[in-house]
């Protein structure tokens, strides 16, 4: 069934003038950033066609998914995408800071650019940085973000799309929010592509109330991530043909012609997977929160590797590494565990007695 790279090969021999930027359009420039740019010599300057030739010189395992290498190949050899500007690539991931940080802007024409933020990677460092967001109000690839318009905004006056998927579209929104009254006035629109939301004291504020018209926020049928936390904005459900935490995958996402196949309902997995977190947040602090996934962080940061990748490839090792970290530890971070463990399983409980109810 069609997803995005059949978009571009249907709709790439068309001009922005001759079809103006569509969602589909929208959901490509989100996904740019997660290109590794690192892994290849960006000058100042480049067009989608000039990194795509630079990205072909790559192996598949380089990206994060290896339908992105062939997203950006297709990009870069359609009229529609290829002479589009690419400035500003920027990257910070501190693991000390618990950070993983990346963003680009494309430049649309017509006095516009899309500011494009990075998701989770396949690094250990940027799923904790996900779970922090369970019990931290402001983490610090929002704070980045926060950052990166106000210096894009600066050195450009154009006017600003803002996307991302996943967390890059966490970060997308809180970096509209927090973002000056004047760059305010200069964002189009603020795409959140299946990104979980934020804390309630982030929702009640005026700033998140003054952008709240400009955001859009896209889930698939069964989403999980992208129901995390408070979410003040209406949502579009899109088909997917992958199953449950699959379904994140926007490669799954299904299309016809310039939109999204749109569903009316949510499956019911979804709604128990979200009444559970909620669930299990309203009976749990943020404090126990914060000491179960630190520690569960660092019993896992013991086996040494950065990436999942790296994780895989030695994973009896690493497990067996794992079991003897938590052997270990201190009887009260075990205790502690375990009742969290069972906290969750009895919030899942109740959920699923809500649902049969």
């Amino acid at each position: 069934m069609p997803n995005i790279l059949d978009y571009i090969s249907w709709r790439g021999d068309l001009s922005f003038n001759s079809s103006k930027f569509n969602e589909l359009d929208n959901i490509i420039m989100s996904r740019l950033s997660y290109l590794p740019f690192e892994k290849i010599t960006m000058n100042d300057i480049e067009t989608i066609e000039s990194i795509s030739k630079k990205f072909e010189k790559l192996d598949k395992d380089d990206f994060n998914m290896p339908n992105d290498k062939n997203l950006i190949l297709k990009a870069g050899n359609s009229n529609r995408f290829k002479n589009l500007i690419v400035t500003d690539y920027y990257l910070n991931r501190n693991n000390e800071e618990e950070k993983q940080f990346s963003a680009i802007t494309i430049h649309l024409g017509n006095d516009e650019i899309y500011i494009s933020y990075i998701g989770t990677d396949n690094t250990l460092v940027g799923w904790k940085e996900d779970f922090n967001l369970s019990f931290m109000t402001h983490i610090p690839s929002q704070t980045e973000g926060l950052k990166y318009i106000e210096k894009i905004s600066q050195k450009y006056s154009d006017n600003i799309h803002l996307g991302g998927h996943s967390k890059g579209g966490n970060i997308a929104v809180y970096s509209a929010v927090f973002s000056p009254k004047n760059i305010q006035e200069r964002i189009i629109d603020v795409t959140n592509h299946d990104g979980p939301g934020f804390d309630k004291s982030i929702i009640e504020t005026n700033e998140y109330k003054r952008i709240l018209n400009k955001i859009h926020t896209f889930i698939p049928q069964s989403s999980i991530i992208g129901r995390l936390l408070e979410h003040e904005e209406t949502y579009k459900i899109v088909k997917s043909v992958q199953r449950g935490i699959m379904q994140h995958d926007i490669y799954s996402w299904q299309l016809l012609g310039t939109e999204f196949i749109y569903l009316k309902d949510l499956t019911n997995g979804s709604e128990v997977i979200n009444r559970t977190v909620r669930n299990w947040l309203k009976t749990t602090t943020p404090e126990q929160r914060g000491n179960f996934i630190n520690v569960m962080y660092e019993v896992v940061s013991n086996t040494n590797v950065k990436t999942f990748k790296e994780f895989s490839a030695s994973r009896a090792k690493n497990i067996g590494i794992i079991l003897k970290t938590y052997k270990n530890i201190d009887e009260k971070d075990k205790k502690m565990i375990g009742q969290m463990i069972l906290t969750f399983l009895v919030a899942a409980k109740e959920s699923i007695k809500e649902k049969i109810i």
